[in-house]
C-alpha cells in the first residue's frame, strides 16, 4: 500500500471517529442527514475558494468543482447561500466584554482593597466604582448590562450596603443550547486547526499539543481526578489570561506590535465508559 493510500485510510478512520461524536450532537438536536450535507458542501466550497486557489490567479468555480467533486451549478448555489455569523460574533463580543471587566477587577490595583483583593464597589460615583471599571475595560457598554450579566452567572453579588462584590476570579457564562453550540464550532475548530498545523507543519513551527490519557481508572479515581483538575487547571488558565491580557491591545492600548492574531489555549476533561475485561480464570 502506498504512503498516500495509507495516509488517506488513516484520515478516513479519524474522520469517522470524529463524525460519530458530531452526528450524536446533530441527531440530538434534530438535524437530518440532508441538512448536514448542505453544511458540508458550504464548508467544502468556502475552504476551496479561500485556501486552495492557484497563486497569482483568481479562484474560479471550475477549479473549485475540480478539487471538491461538486458541479459548478451546485457550487454557485452554495455561494448564494451564505451562513450568517452575526449570532456567533454577538456571543463572542458579550463574552469578551464581561471577561475583560472581571480581569480588571482582579488584576487592576486601582480596584483592589487594602489587602490587595478585589474591592467591593459602588455601582457609580467617584472612581473606583463599578461603572468606572466597566468604562475602563469594556468601553461604552452600559455598566448595567455588564452587572446584570455578572449577577446572573454568579460571578458577582449585591451586598446589603449597596456595594457589588466579586465572587469568582473568572467569568464563566451561563449559556442556552444555541450559545453552547456556537462554542462547539469555535472550540473544536480551534483544536482541529492546531492538529492540522502539526500534521502538515515543519519542526520549529508546530503548535503545543499534549494529552494525558489512561484507560483503566475506577469511577472513584475519575471523580477524584476531575476535582484535582479543577484545583490545578483554573489557576493555570488565570495565569495564561493575565499574561495575554497584558499584551492584548483592547485591554492594554499601549501593548503595541504589528499584525493581529487571535491566540488561545484550552483545557478540557473527557471520559468514556469502557467494558471491564472479564476476570482471568484461575483453573
Amino acid at each position: 500500500m502506498s504512503s498516500e493510500n495509507s495516509s488517506q485510510k488513516a484520515l478516513f478512520k479519524a474522520v469517522y471517529k470524529l463524525m460519530r461524536s458530531l452526528v450524536r450532537i446533530l441527531l440530538r438536536n434534530g438535524v437530518p442527514y440532508g441538512a448536514f450535507t448542505d453544511v458540508a458542501k458550504r464548508a467544502y466550497v468556502d475552504i476551496a475558494m479561500k485556501e486552495f486557489g492557484v497563486p497569482g490567479k483568481k479562484q474560479t468555480n471550475s477549479r473549485v468543482a475540480t478539487i471538491t467533486g461538486l458541479s459548478r451549478k451546485e457550487i454557485q448555489r452554495v455561494i448564494n447561500l451564505q451562513l450568517s455569523g452575526d449570532e456567533d460574533q454577538d456571543m463572542v463580543a458579550r463574552y469578551n466584554r464581561a471577561a475583560r471587566v472581571v480581569y480588571g477587577w482582579v488584576h487592576d490595583k486601582a480596584y483592589a482593597d487594602e489587602n490587595g483583593e478585589s474591592a467591593e464597589l459602588l455601582f457609580d460615583g467617584e472612581t473606583p466604582s463599578f461603572s468606572s471599571l466597566v468604562k475602563t475595560y469594556s468601553g461604552d457598554v452600559p455598566p448595567r448590562a455588564i452587572l446584570d450579566e455578572l449577577l446572573q452567572v454568579g460571578v458577582a453579588e449585591r451586598l446589603g450596603n449597596g456595594k457589588i462584590k466579586l465572587l469568582e476570579r473568572a467569568y464563566i457564562p451561563t449559556m442556552g443550547a444555541a450559545e453552547k453550540l456556537v462554542l462547539l464550532g469555535r472550540d473544536v475548530a480551534g483544536l482541529i486547526s492546531t492538529m492540522d498545523k502539526n500534521i502538515h507543519g515543519v519542526d520549529g513551527s508546530l503548535y503545543f499539543q499534549r494529552k494525558v490519557f489512561y484507560d483503566n481508572l475506577s469511577e472513584e479515581a475519575a471523580v477524584e481526578f476531575h476535582t484535582f483538575l479543577l484545583s490545578k487547571g483554573q489557576p493555570l488558565l488565570e495565569e495564561f489570561d493575565q499574561w495575554m491580557a497584558q499584551r492584548d491591545r483592547d485591554v492594554n492600548p499601549d501593548a503595541g506590535g504589528t499584525g493581529r492574531k487571535a491566540v488561545g489555549v484550552g483545557l478540557y476533561y473527557f471520559e468514556e465508559e469502557l467494558q471491564q475485561d472479564p476476570p482471568e480464570s484461575t483453573s
